[in-house]
Order: C-alpha cells, then structure tokens, then sequence
C-alpha cells in the first residue's frame, strides 16, 4: 500500500493541499515546458550521495496527467538523482487542478529560490522575466507559491514574502521587476527580447558565443530568419552585423545574410518597414486581437489577392 502522511501535521502548519505519498519513478515525467539546466558532475554527485545516506529529505511537486503519469513541477534534479541512487519511489506532493500558468509558476519560483537569479543561465534568466512580467498572472498566487515553496524547505511557515505593491509614480513594470531581480530596467527589456530567439541562438548567448545586445537584434528577425542565420559562425555577428540584419528584417534570405556578413550592404539604402496605422487594421479585426494573429490574417489575404492578380 502506498504510504501517505500529512505534512502539514508535522510542521504545524495550517495548509490544505500538502499531502505527501511516495509515486514510483516509472510514472513521474518532466514538465513539458522545463527550460533549466539539470545538475551535472561533481553537483549531481553529490546529489546522488546524499539521497543514498538520507534519502529525499523535500518532496517533489507534481500534477496528474493523463496516461496515469504525473508530470514534474519541482524537483527535477531530486528525480534524475534518485534514478541514479537505484531509489523505485520518490516522495511527492500532488497539485491537482492547477492552471497552466500556475504549474508554470511553481517551475519558475522553484529554481529562482534554489538557484538564486544571477546563477542562471541567461536565457534561463529570460524566461524567469518573462513569466514574472505577465501582467496575466496574479501577484497575490505568486505569493502563495513562495510562501509553500519555503515552507517546504524550511519547515516552517514564513510571513517575510512580501504582498503586492502598487507602482511608484514615474515607474514602470519593467522598474519593479527589474528591482526584485537586482538588474535595471533596460537589462529586463533585453532579456525579454531574449525569450524571441530560437534555441539554437538561445544556446549561443549562454555559451558566451554571441553578445546578449547583439542576440537582441536577431530577435526581431522571424524564427524561419533565425534558423537561416543559425547556419553562420556565431563569431561574424557582431553588433554592426546584427544591426544590418534587423534593419532588412522580414526580407532576409540566404544571399542577403551573405552579402550583410561580408560588407556588400554597407552602402546600400535600408530597406524602409511598411506600418499600417491602427484605425485601418482597426476596421476589420476586434482590439483584443493578438498582433501574430493580425499579421498572419494579413499574409494570407495578401497572397489570395496576388493569386487572383495572376489568374
């Protein structure tokens, strides 16, 4: 029988979904969504060790899916250790009924407590930002999340998590997060333009290949631009390079990569971006219209018009 105790019991603490039962290692899968490095070498050696001498001292949090499996919310380095120390069974914490922003919350909450900000790589950085700056997520969930996450690692119930505050005058999103994280405003814009690169680039910036202003500029190039400019040395974009590249953006192809990473535009005329002002796209699409959506809509109907020109 599979064995269950109440955790909350054991802390004293008054919580109604911290319920521990050991699942086999078998039925647990990563988040589908997980972007952070897993602990390698002497950190997962240690690790390994450990769970061998105590065992899973934290349980893991996790959420049904479907085939019978749970996927992993936190506790992916607990998992991958235990498999290595021979462990069938690890202890977790089910979330049941969590939305798709909150079981990504408790991911991105989880290595940002563990790892600390400045630890992560940068495009894991990125996608903390990211989360973190979606206005769509409540701050007063974020703050539950915390306050189990601490609990659970320190066994106690702590009341230092600060609660939401309302924006200083003359402040703006970007401020108040970049403060939580140590970093200045312009460094979260950055960042977030980061989260637009294909993982090729991603891997680049965080290996140091390629400068994170530089990545910035190919993140305004489409994802099927990017993969063109994934085939060149990461060394040859430069700033002047990429700046080159953001400015034909939307027009870019093999010839025109070439040509930019060899000096041949330099001289040449910027191509001049065409912006359809908001009372015309206003006529036909509502406001709540993602601008991705607005600009396939557009494609589409461009090249039905142009179909119907050459018939």
């Amino acid at each position: 029988m599979t064995a269950v105790f109440d955790l909350g019991t054991m802390l004293g603490a008054n919580t109604n979904d911290i319920r521990v039962q050991n699942i086999p290692c078998s039925e647990l899968v990563p988040y589908f969504n997980h972007k952070f490095t897993l602990y390698t070498g002497e950190r997962l050696d240690d690790m390994v060790e450990s769970i061998r001498k105590n065992g899973i001292l934290t349980p893991l949090i996790v959420q049904p899916i479907k085939n019978c499996k749970y996927e992993i919310l936190i506790g992916h380095n607990r998992w991958n250790a235990a498999k290595l120390a021979g462990l069938k069974d690890v202890p977790c914490i089910v979330k049941q009924n969590l939305t798709e922003k909150e079981a990504e919350m408790y991911v991105i909450e989880s290595n940002v407590m563990q790892r600390g900000f400045g630890n992560l790589k940068i495009s894991e950085q990125a996608e903390v930002l990211r989360i973190r700056y979606d206005s769509m997520f409540s701050q007063g969930k974020r703050n539950d999340i915390q306050r189990e996450l601490i609990m659970l690692e320190n066994g106690e119930n702590p009341t230092s998590v600060p609660m939401e505050t309302k924006l200083e005058k003359g402040k703006t999103s970007k401020d108040k997060v970049g403060e939580e994280y140590g970093i200045s405003a312009s460094s979260v814009a950055r960042l977030l333009r980061i989260t637009k690169l294909c993982d090729t680039i991603k891997e680049w910036v965080d290996n140091g290949e390629i400068a994170v202003r530089a990545a910035v500029n190919l993140s305004y190039l489409n994802l099927d631009e990017q993969e063109l400019i994934t085939y060149e040395d990461p060394k040859k974009l430069n700033m002047k390079v990429t700046s080159q590249l953001k400015d034909y953006a939307g027009v870019l192809d093999e010839e025109t990569i070439d040509d930019i990473i060899r000096g041949k535009k330099e001289n040449e005329e910027k191509p001049k971006p065409v912006k359809i002002q908001h009372d015309v796209y206003s006529r036909f699409f509502p406001d709540h219209t993602k601008p991705e959506e607005i600009q396939a809509t557009i494609i589409k109907a461009l090249e039905t018009y142009f179909e119907q020109q050459k018939g």
